[in-house]
Formats: C-alpha cells, sequence, structure tokens
C-alpha cells in the first residue's frame, strides 16, 4: 500500500523482531535500498535488501556501529511495557541517547520515534489533549518515552536532526476492548503514519498521537497535519462487537477513568 516516491539508501528498524517490529519489517523494504534491523532477539534469516544485527540499545558501541551510513531510523526498540525503573534504564533512556548520538555522529538527519500514549496517561477520559499539553506519564515506561521526547527536542534544537514521536495507542490486527475504541491504531494505518513521517518535507520536532480514524478519540492530532498523515482505518467496524462482549464499564475505576487504561495502576511499585 505503500504510495512515497521517495527512496532511502539504508533505513534503520530497531525493535524489528518487535510485534510492530514484525509489521513494519516487510513494509520499510519497499522504500528503501537496504533495510537495517536490529533487536537483541532473534531476527531470523538475512533477506534479500537488509542486514540483520543483533545489538543491545543499552550497549553504546554497538548502537554506534548501527548508525553508520544510515540515513534515517525508525526507533521501535527497548521495553515497551511497566517494568522496574532498573529494567527501563539501560534500553529506554540510555538506549535513545545512544540512537540519537549515533545519528549525530554518522549524520543521519531523520527519526521516527516510537513513543507512547502512556506519556499521558493520567490525563482523563473525558478529556481531549493536544500533543503540546504537558506529559502525565502513569508510570516508568511513560517517564522513559517522555524522556525520549525531551531527548528529541534537544537534538533537533541543538544539532538539527528532525524526529516525529509517535505517541502510539493500541496497534494491533483489530481493536480487543472499549478503551481500544479510542486509540486503536490499524497496521496499515501505522505503515501510512511512519511513511509519512519519514518522507514530510520539513518535521523539526513534531509531536503526533498514533491512532486511526476513529469516531472515539482523547486525542487532537491537528497540529500535526503538516506531517501529512491521513488515517483511513477507524475502530468504529468494531465497536457493536466490543460493547456486546464487555457490557458496562464502572467509570470509578482507575481503568476507566485515566486515558492510560491498566498501566495507571501497573508496576512493581
Amino acid at each position: 500500500m505503500n504510495t512515497t516516491a521517495i527512496r532511502f539508501k539504508r533505513l534503520l528498524l530497531t525493535g524489528a523482531a518487535g510485534g510492530l517490529g514484525r509489521v513494519l519489517r516487510p513494509r520499510l523494504k519497499a522504500v528503501c535500498d537496504t533495510l537495517r534491523v536490529s533487536d537483541i532477539a532473534d531476527l531470523g534469516a538475512e533477506a534479500a535488501g537488509e542486514e540483520v544485527r543483533q545489538a543491545a540499545l543499552q550497549d553504546k558501541a554497538a548502537v554506534l556501529a548501527l548508525l553508520e551510513g544510515v540515513d534515517a531510523v525508525v526507533h521501535l526498540g527497548g521495553v515497551s511495557t511497566e517494568h522496574s525503573f532498573e529494567d527501563i534504564i539501560g534500553p529506554n533512556i540510555a538506549g535513545t541517547f545512544h540512537v540519537y548520538e549515533g545519528a549525530r555522529l554518522h549524520g543521519a538527519k531523520r527519526v521516527v520515534f516510537a513513543s507512547s500514549n502512556h506519556v499521558t496517561g493520567f490525563y482523563t477520559q473525558g478529556q481531549t489533549i493536544t500533543p503540546d499539553m504537558p506529559p502525565r506519564p502513569d508510570g516508568y515506561y511513560g517517564l522513559s518515552k517522555a524522556f525520549g521526547e525531551n531527548l528529541a527536542q534537544f537534538y533537533f534544537d541543538r544539532h538539527g536532526i528532525e524526529t516525529v514521536s509517535v505517541r502510539i495507542g493500541s496497534s494491533f490486527p483489530e481493536p480487543a476492548d472499549r478503551r481500544m475504541l479510542a486509540t486503536w491504531l490499524s497496521y496499515d494505518d501505522l505503515e501510512r503514519l511512519v511513511l509519512a513521517a519519514l518522507t514530510a518535507p520539513v518535521v523539526d520536532h513534531t509531536v503526533i498521537f498514533g491512532m486511526s480514524d476513529n469516531r472515539l478519540t482523547w486525542w487532537d492530532n491537528t497540529a500535526a497535519r503538516h506531517v501529512g498523515y491521513r488515517p483511513q482505518d477507524s475502530s468504529e467496524p468494531f465497536r457493536a462487537a466490543i460493547e456486546t462482549r464487555q457490557g458496562a464499564i464502572d467509570p470509578t475505576q482507575p481503568a476507566a477513568r485515566f486515558q492510560g487504561g491498566a498501566f495507571v495502576t501497573k508496576g512493581p511499585y
């Protein structure tokens, strides 16, 4: 479904063995001569047009080497659920710093950073928020993504490296519950969003919510229209089945009150 005419010599995809990395790996190959994929997990055989590199994000030397010869980065790597701060600090905080240092040293000028809706998880579901409202992280994971967004802003202001920070909602084949009626991002819209973020002429540092064209939403993406992302899917066709299956929810429960859902009470603390 890719329609972009821009082609990259070499793209780096971190976190390529993760759920969304596996989705984007074959799709990104269509827009570059070489796709360099990286993860700490097994990435399988190296396909035509690929370079497979196993690397831990907390290993600075390994990550700096990953960025050599790279035009742009789709940075999905890191811990993607709530854990102890000690587990998160290496891959998510130090690791994201290493990615940006590698971009600076090797001249990569565009990063698509997988941020998260959990940067703003303690806003309530009765609010509609914009990307420029203050972060309200719902855990250590959300804190690490807020750090990543600040890092992206710093590297743009100081070094001119452009970033689209994508606060990904819930990207699955279909929404699983009533919360996801608001947060769902289809795989095709994920592809549309990433390609728009890679190819928009000027993005500076832009924060955008990663969601499909859902009827129910807590997030206003109007300020990010210059990126050119136009979602084409919606959670609406799944609404009736979800509401029948899940029934009414108790709005006094934290998972129903706050945008972060169950994350607002998760964690080893």
